[in-house]
């Protein structure tokens, strides 16, 4: 949304299967979504539900379908497979190949000859299988950096690249030439500047025939745009309003990420009120609604009082409630993904009951499990953007049939991004530069 609106591009994102009725309020949309909970869940689960899911996107009629896939790639055989996401997508689609853009530039994501790089909270960037939080994230652990070998262990369909030297020779086009067909192969294309992210739009928009299938991060919206922008069809100078201070926000973080913890510490330091979910408590089936009633009670005060409250369940990688947490779930009998899930869902409700109760109009979700937990838990039919935050994140505009819902000003931050201040940033209305 943040690529595509900022570009001039109406973008919808919705939270449940648009009606005909949905659709027709966004009239001049040029790019609809749908937002799901796919990246922690099972194989099994995807083939349960995305197969419908694809095919009502497909049957917009828009030239490209896109999985979206987080920057980090983050995914594994069991939880959030790309590869069976990519098997059920390209049924809907009728193109002769499956592109893969993950490399963003602007997001400081960077893909060379196959292997992604990605920035960390001090700036500094990294291989993602020596990421300081992705090679250690608690339900997917990024141990390989480069994406055909990752995405091996997926699916086993053909998975190719145009490399880093060939997008920048202008060898894109005789590669691709040479790498599709029937069996329909993943194509990844490296992308780590602005020559090559140009390159990679072009090469997804004229080769996307009847209709293509992809699954990228929110790099294919930066390469659409950047290709369309030469071909003079979007203006070059674009951006979105400021949105205006608010008295105080509510926060809820289930992101252990370095960039989550700096930014819960600046925020404490600051005057924001801080409250841990206690993960081990919480997993204990039997003080489950005991931990909940607790922190949006005493949240829901808070902003009463004026206060920004931020209830988060790590802080940082090296928390407890990481280090710990295998121990935590086999301790509850269940697995990793089942104890994620439940987090993201008592986040979901902690949210729900502060909105109920004290009618606050801004919220924060950080972490990307938990912002597909929480828009899916809050009865919100789609999001649109409303102003320009951080580049990645911005602050959304809910659209409800509930009128305490609708209006609601939301952003849904993933782990790594955003600046230090963020949440001083969301409450003061202040936008980070590129």
């Amino acid at each position: 949304m943040d690529a595509f609106t900022t570009a001039g591009l109406p973008t919808v994102l919705f939270v449940t299967p648009p009606r005909v009725q949905d659709l027709a309020r966004f009239p001049l949309a040029r790019c609809v979504g749908l937002a799901g909970l796919s990246r922690g869940q099972s194989p099994e689960w995807m083939n349960r539900e995305l197969p419908a899911a694809f095919a009502s996107l497909a049957s917009l009629g828009a030239p490209i379908l896109q999985y979206k896939v987080c920057s980090t790639f983050d995914s594994s055989p069991a939880i959030g497979s790309i590869g069976r996401a990519i098997d059920l997508g390209v049924r809907a689609m009728p193109g002769s190949w499956s592109p893969m853009v993950i490399g963003a530039p602007r997001l400081r994501r960077f893909q060379m000859f196959g292997n992604l790089f990605a920035a960390a909270a001090d700036g500094a960037v990294h291989r993602l299988d020596r990421h300081p939080s992705m090679s250690r994230h608690p339900v997917t652990p990024m141990d390989e950096a480069d994406l055909r070998v990752h995405l091996a262990r997926q699916t086993r369909r053909r998975i190719e690249l145009i490399d880093l030297a060939q997008m920048g020779q202008g060898l894109g086009q005789p590669r691709y030439d040479s790498l599709r067909g029937e069996d329909r192969p993943v194509v990844m294309l490296d992308v780590c500047d602005a020559a090559t992210q140009r390159e990679a739009g072009r090469l997804v928009w004229e080769n996307r025939g009847a209709g293509v299938f992809s699954a990228s991060s929110s790099g294919l919206q930066y390469a659409l745009t950047a290709h369309w922008r030469e071909l003079g069809l979007l203006p070059e100078q674009t951006g979105l309003p400021v949105a205006a201070p608010a008295t105080c926000i509510a926060a809820v973080s289930g992101s252990c990420s370095p960039m989550s913890a700096a930014q819960i510490q600046w925020a404490r330091a600051r005057g924001f009120h801080t409250s841990r979910l206690d993960v081990r408590q919480f997993l204990d089936g039997t003080r489950a609604e005991i931990e909940i009633e607790r922190l949006a009670a005493q949240a829901s005060a808070l902003i009463g009082q004026g206060i920004s409250p931020i209830v988060y369940s790590a802080e940082g990688p090296d928390d407890p409630a990481v280090t710990s947490f295998d121990d935590w779930v086999a301790a509850a009998g269940i697995g990793r993904a089942e104890g994620a899930l439940r987090i993201g869902r008592a986040l979901a409700e902690i949210m729900r009951r502060m909105l109920d109760r004290s009618g606050v109009r801004r919220v924060v979700v950080a972490g990307g499990d938990s912002s597909g937990a929480v828009a899916s838990h809050l009865g919100i039919q789609a999001l649109t953007v409303a102003a320009g935050m951080s580049p990645g994140v911005p602050l959304c505009r809910a659209w409800s049939d509930r009128l305490e819902r609708d209006g609601l000003e939301i952003a849904l931050k993933g782990g790594q991004f955003g600046a230090i201040s963020f949440y001083g940033d969301v409450r003061e209305g202040r936008p980070q530069a590129s």
